[in-house]
Protein backbone atom coordinates (compact mmCIF):
# COMPACT_ATOMS: atom_id res chain seq x y z
CA UNK A 1 0.00 0.00 0.00
CA UNK A 2 1.24 3.59 -1.23
CA UNK A 3 1.33 6.28 1.76
CA UNK A 4 -0.53 9.33 -0.45
CA UNK A 5 1.25 12.06 1.56
CA UNK A 6 4.86 11.03 0.52
CA UNK A 7 6.36 11.99 -2.85
CA UNK A 8 8.98 9.68 -4.62
CA UNK A 9 11.54 11.25 -2.21
CA UNK A 10 9.91 10.26 0.69
CA UNK A 11 9.30 13.49 1.75
CA UNK A 12 5.45 15.08 3.61
CA UNK A 13 3.45 16.87 0.67
CA UNK A 14 0.29 17.89 0.41
CA UNK A 15 -2.37 15.76 -1.65
CA UNK A 16 -2.53 16.85 -4.96
CA UNK A 17 -6.51 16.50 -5.54
CA UNK A 18 -6.91 18.90 -8.41
CA UNK A 19 -8.41 15.87 -11.03
CA UNK A 20 -10.51 14.23 -8.51
CA UNK A 21 -14.19 13.74 -8.66
CA UNK A 22 -16.37 16.30 -6.57
CA UNK A 23 -18.71 13.71 -4.82
CA UNK A 24 -20.71 13.43 -1.59
CA UNK A 25 -18.51 11.85 1.32
CA UNK A 26 -19.25 11.80 4.71
CA UNK A 27 -17.67 10.51 7.88
CA UNK A 28 -18.78 9.48 11.42
CA UNK A 29 -16.29 9.48 14.39
CA UNK A 30 -16.46 8.82 18.71
CA UNK A 31 -14.91 8.89 21.75
CA UNK A 32 -15.88 7.98 24.95
CA UNK A 33 -14.88 9.78 28.53
CA UNK A 34 -15.22 8.11 31.35
CA UNK A 35 -15.05 9.71 34.69
CA UNK A 36 -16.47 9.15 38.43
CA UNK A 37 -20.34 8.81 39.12
CA UNK A 38 -19.99 12.59 41.07
CA UNK A 39 -18.97 13.96 38.43
CA UNK A 40 -21.03 12.61 35.76
CA UNK A 41 -23.99 13.62 38.04
CA UNK A 42 -22.84 17.13 38.31
CA UNK A 43 -22.45 17.21 34.84
CA UNK A 44 -26.34 16.22 34.28
CA UNK A 45 -27.48 18.06 37.59
CA UNK A 46 -26.66 21.24 35.65
CA UNK A 47 -24.56 22.54 38.56
CA UNK A 48 -20.59 23.04 37.24
CA UNK A 49 -19.79 25.99 38.18
CA UNK A 50 -18.27 26.52 34.51
CA UNK A 51 -22.35 25.64 32.57
CA UNK A 52 -23.17 23.58 30.55
CA UNK A 53 -20.82 21.33 29.48
CA UNK A 54 -22.08 19.31 27.13
CA UNK A 55 -23.04 22.33 25.18
CA UNK A 56 -19.75 23.92 25.07
CA UNK A 57 -18.36 20.85 23.99
CA UNK A 58 -20.67 20.42 21.39
CA UNK A 59 -19.65 24.20 19.90
CA UNK A 60 -16.30 23.26 20.58
CA UNK A 61 -16.38 20.29 18.40
CA UNK A 62 -18.22 21.78 15.93
CA UNK A 63 -15.74 24.49 15.98
CA UNK A 64 -12.94 22.15 15.60
CA UNK A 65 -14.18 19.84 12.55
CA UNK A 66 -13.67 23.61 10.79
CA UNK A 67 -10.20 23.85 12.01
CA UNK A 68 -8.97 20.69 11.10
CA UNK A 69 -6.89 22.03 7.99
CA UNK A 70 -5.10 24.48 10.51
CA UNK A 71 -4.60 21.63 13.07
CA UNK A 72 -3.15 18.78 11.40
CA UNK A 73 -0.31 19.30 8.59
CA UNK A 74 -1.46 18.62 4.83
CA UNK A 75 -5.05 18.29 5.56
CA UNK A 76 -7.20 20.43 2.55
CA UNK A 77 -9.38 22.86 4.07
CA UNK A 78 -12.71 22.18 3.32
CA UNK A 79 -16.23 23.47 3.22
CA UNK A 80 -17.92 21.77 5.51
CA UNK A 81 -21.77 21.52 4.90
CA UNK A 82 -22.89 19.43 7.99
CA UNK A 83 -21.11 18.69 11.28
CA UNK A 84 -22.99 17.35 13.90
CA UNK A 85 -21.51 16.46 17.49
CA UNK A 86 -24.12 13.90 20.02
CA UNK A 87 -23.15 13.51 23.30
CA UNK A 88 -24.77 11.30 25.34
CA UNK A 89 -24.69 10.57 29.04
CA UNK A 90 -24.25 7.06 30.18
CA UNK A 91 -24.17 6.86 33.74
CA UNK A 92 -24.45 2.92 33.76
CA UNK A 93 -20.85 2.97 32.95
CA UNK A 94 -19.51 6.24 34.19
CA UNK A 95 -19.08 8.08 30.98
CA UNK A 96 -19.76 9.78 27.88
CA UNK A 97 -20.27 8.57 24.66
CA UNK A 98 -19.51 11.63 22.48
CA UNK A 99 -20.42 10.81 18.52
CA UNK A 100 -19.57 13.03 15.43
CA UNK A 101 -20.57 13.72 11.68
CA UNK A 102 -19.08 15.71 9.15
CA UNK A 103 -20.59 15.99 5.28
CA UNK A 104 -19.31 17.94 2.11
CA UNK A 105 -19.42 17.60 -1.26
CA UNK A 106 -15.56 17.55 -2.21
CA UNK A 107 -12.74 15.72 -3.67
CA UNK A 108 -11.19 14.69 -0.44
CA UNK A 109 -12.82 13.29 2.80
CA UNK A 110 -13.95 14.59 6.07
CA UNK A 111 -12.78 11.55 8.23
CA UNK A 112 -9.75 13.31 9.84
CA UNK A 113 -12.72 16.42 10.64
CA UNK A 114 -14.96 14.03 12.43
CA UNK A 115 -12.02 12.26 14.18
CA UNK A 116 -10.63 15.88 15.48
CA UNK A 117 -14.59 16.70 16.01
CA UNK A 118 -14.92 14.21 18.68
CA UNK A 119 -11.48 14.64 20.07
CA UNK A 120 -11.78 18.00 20.66
CA UNK A 121 -15.32 17.59 22.15
CA UNK A 122 -13.49 15.03 24.68
CA UNK A 123 -10.68 17.63 25.68
CA UNK A 124 -12.99 20.38 25.66
CA UNK A 125 -15.36 17.75 28.58
CA UNK A 126 -12.21 17.19 30.44
CA UNK A 127 -11.09 21.03 30.66
CA UNK A 128 -14.14 21.80 31.89
CA UNK A 129 -14.54 19.42 34.45
CA UNK A 130 -10.41 19.00 35.31
CA UNK A 131 -10.61 21.06 38.52
CA UNK A 132 -13.76 18.57 39.85
CA UNK A 133 -11.43 15.37 38.46
CA UNK A 134 -7.54 15.17 37.52
CA UNK A 135 -7.91 11.30 36.28
CA UNK A 136 -10.68 11.14 33.83
CA UNK A 137 -10.15 9.49 30.77
CA UNK A 138 -10.30 10.00 26.84
CA UNK A 139 -10.25 6.65 25.36
CA UNK A 140 -11.76 4.96 21.65
CA UNK A 141 -11.30 7.64 19.44
CA UNK A 142 -12.02 6.24 16.40
CA UNK A 143 -13.18 6.39 12.73
CA UNK A 144 -17.28 4.75 12.90
CA UNK A 145 -17.71 5.17 9.43
CA UNK A 146 -16.95 6.90 6.28
CA UNK A 147 -18.72 6.97 2.75
CA UNK A 148 -17.69 8.74 -1.08
CA UNK A 149 -14.91 9.04 -2.60
CA UNK A 150 -12.27 6.49 -4.34
CA UNK A 151 -12.01 4.39 -1.42
CA UNK A 152 -15.76 3.59 -1.19
CA UNK A 153 -17.59 2.55 1.55
CA UNK A 154 -15.80 1.44 5.33
CA UNK A 155 -17.54 0.75 8.29
CA UNK A 156 -15.92 -0.31 11.96
CA UNK A 157 -16.69 -4.10 12.69
CA UNK A 158 -19.76 -4.70 15.30
CA UNK A 159 -17.64 -6.47 16.91
CA UNK A 160 -14.64 -3.67 17.55
CA UNK A 161 -15.95 -3.40 20.96
CA UNK A 162 -16.47 -0.42 23.86
CA UNK A 163 -14.13 0.07 26.16
CA UNK A 164 -14.45 -1.91 29.04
Amino acid sequence: MKLTHLNQSGEAHMVDVTDKQVTQREARAEAFVTMAPATLALILSGQHHKGDVFATARIAGIMAAKKTADLIPLCHPLALTRVEVEIEPQPAHNRVHIRTLCKLSGKTGVEMEALTAASVAALTIYDMCKAVQKDMVIEQLRLVEKRGGKSGHFQLAPDAGEPA
